[in-house]
């Protein structure tokens, strides 16, 4: 079907190529329009006056650019001395068999076959002797006037054709704007008019956002490029201004292009080097000036396509429909990536096309720690830390990354080599992180200092909902916390960033094994003066070995606080009630997200079992019992 659609625009590019100009023309002048409606003006008269300046300016542009060319075109013969000239420098300086040698050699060669063919006549004019001079012959071939007429209009009817059918596309469709998209709403999205609406207003506000903005753009460029161009005395300064103008429509390429001539110019008018420098510069500082400080400024929304994406848009509709569509390339990808966005049968084309992430930030870090990528898993992470904090980017991308880990090797996805060597990569990833933990430590410990309070405030602003962070964390200095993982690999690796999280907050914190709680090596553990144990689940099936662990726990440290952590995405429903859970397994807390972790392991609140159920203890002293009573029995018999 794809291949059918690309047939159809090839082969109908006459018909097509003046309907979508007239489109894209269409967005750009919508927001004049509406302008123009606002300030009482009628509509016909907004919509002819707004198309009359429009086509006015372009027509005077095309007449500027012409007359320039025509004088370019008469001028540079007499640039010829010096290029000549520079390149005899050139093959001076290099060496025998370099390449600028090679290249003029050839260019020597050229214009050797060239002299001899043109000293050569045809057996119907024999070659000159002597010193006879030949004699400049000229041939006048009659024509009538008609004759002459349509020759010079003939090659002008396709253009203007072309620009009279364009303009009036376009008046209908100002005048029609409204009618065309109910419309189009009836005949697409009737049964949904929220996203058909929605997808026209995006695409109109994305297309006719770009198009202005970027005219903006290329005329801040363009017209001190001129200047510029003008007092260093390269030739025809105006009609390279105008050029750059047109061509930073193509995004990458069109810059490159614009910058060509001007350079040859500047290497062909002046004997020496210094004005090719200059104008070098010229460029450079403009392109720096524009991509840093005028777009950013200008731009209120991106086009949201990707780079990739806009040059093969580039080379996809140049070679479609040629230098028109190298110049409406990216409009034109731009609705396609609304039509992927809001149109399901599409949404190839916005995952293809489109610049917004198609992984979410959990499952990127999953798939490079799967990858062995350690070192662009770090880099992420290092790029978002530098807007979240530790806490932050553990709860929303570190713990779910983990999450999606345990769910594999659950259902059988992950080898337990995989899983290994996954639970291996983040631990890397932690240890690499131990530096912006450190500094994010001593910033806590200045807040607490600062405030005096046994809390600190972290949070963050945003537009957005999910931009916002604020959370207040206990201060943990003098408390000690003991983390360990519940019953896999993975859940060490989660219990490790959890301590890593509480040591910001200035608690001593380590982390222990699920080894490590079996019965033959619990008693190792370091739990003397802990003032929190916590044990931490990521798959839930895990959780009934919970309550037997919390109970060794709590025989070997029983004025500590004993907590459960069952690990859940951000966003997820809890499974339970976090008292009712707590109750059931006899911990003293539950928690089901990092930051309720953080919170309730450096919590003030005193151990909720203060000596702990000896329930098989209470079952031998009864069969203890039961078995004296038998042998009194018996001995009485």
């Amino acid at each position: 079907m794809m291949i059918a659609a690309i047939v159809v625009l090839y082969e109908a590019k006459e018909l097509l190529l003046p309907l979508a100009i007239a489109v894209l023309l269409t967005f750009a002048l919508a927001p004049i329009v509406t302008f123009l409606r606002r300030m009482k003006f009628p509509r016909l008269a907004a919509v002819m006056g707004a198309v009359a300046f429009a086509f006015a300016v372009m027509s005077i542009f095309s007449l500027i650019l012409v007359t320039q060319v025509s004088q370019v075109a008469q001028d540079i013969p007499t640039y010829q001395s010096n290029i000549v000239e520079k390149i005899r420098i050139l093959k001076e300086t290099g060496s025998e068999d370099g390449v600028v040698s090679r290249l003029g050699r050839m260019f020597e060669r050229v214009n050797t076959e060239i002299n001899e063919s043109a000293s050569t006549t045809s057996p119907a004019n024999p070659r000159v002797q002597g010193d006879q001079k030949p004699l400049l012959v000229q041939i006048f071939s009659p024509q009538r006037p008609i004759e002459t007429l349509q020759n010079i209009i003939e090659p002008l009817v396709g253009p203007l054709a072309t620009t009279g059918l364009v303009i009036v596309i376009v008046i209908f469709m100002l005048l029609e704007r409204e009618e065309l998209r109910d419309r189009f709403i009836r005949l697409v999205g009737y049964s949904d008019l929220h996203r058909t609406t929605q997808a026209l207003q995006d695409a109109g506000s994305r297309v006719g956002k770009y198009l202005l903005m970027q005219l903006v753009v290329n005329i801040t460029y363009g017209v001190p490029l001129a200047a510029g161009l003008w007092l260093l005395g390269i030739p025809n300064a105006l009609l390279w201004g105008m050029l750059a103008i047109v061509f930073r429509f193509v995004p990458y390429i069109g810059p490159v292009i614009a910058a060509v001539i001007p350079l040859f110019l500047a290497f062909a008018v002046a004997p020496g080097w210094s004005l090719l420098i200059w104008t070098a510069g010229l460029f450079i500082l403009l392109e720096l000036l524009s991509n840093n400080v005028i777009e950013p400024w200008l731009y209120g929304s991106r086009t949201g396509l990707s780079p990739l994406a806009i040059i093969v848009a580039a080379v996809f509709w140049a070679w479609l429909w040629g230098p028109i569509g190298l110049v409406l390339s990216t409009p034109l990808t731009v609705c396609l990536v609304v039509l992927g966005r809001h149109v399901p049968q599409f949404e190839f084309l916005q995952i293809l096309l489109g610049d917004e992430p198609v992984l979410d930030p959990h499952e990127r870090l999953y798939q490079r720690l799967l990858a062995d990528d350690l070192d662009e898993a770090t880099d992420n992470a290092e790029e978002m830390l530098e807007e979240k904090y530790l806490i932050e980017y553990y709860g929303a991308v570190g713990i779910p990354a983990l999450l999606l880990g345990e769910q594999d090797r659950a259902r059988g996805a992950l080898t337990k080599s995989q899983s290994v060597n996954l639970a291996e990569n983040a631990r890397h990833l932690v240890t690499n992180l131990n530096e912006i933990a450190a500094e994010e430590e001593d910033e806590a410990g200045q807040d607490h200092e600062d405030d005096g309070k046994d809390t600190r405030t972290v949070g963050r602003s945003g537009e957005e909902e999910e931009d916002k962070f604020d959370v207040d964390l206990p201060d943990g200095s003098g408390k000690s916390v003991l983390c360990i993982g519940g019953h896999g690999e993975l859940d060490d690796v989660a219990a490790i960033m959890l301590a890593q999280t509480v040591s910001v907050e200035g608690a001593d914190c380590e982390a222990a094994s699920h080894r490590d709680v079996v019965p033959a090596r619990i008693r190792n553990l370091s739990v003397e003066g802990r003032h929190s144990i916590v044990l931490g689940f990521l798959n839930p099936e895990s959780m009934k070995y919970s309550r037997f662990a919390v109970r060794r726990l709590r025989r070997l440290a029983p004025h500590a606080r004993i907590g459960l952590v069952l690990w859940t995405s951000p966003g997820s429903e809890r499974p339970l009630d976090e008292k009712q859970l707590a109750e059931q397994l006899e911990a003293d807390f539950v928690a089901f997200s990092l930051v309720d972790c953080v919170v309730s392991a450096l919590s003030e609140e005193k151990p909720r079992y203060s000596k702990p159920k000896r329930l098989r203890s209470i079952r031998r002293s009864r069969s203890a019992t039961s078995g004296r009573k038998k042998v009194a029995a018996a001995t009485e018999a």
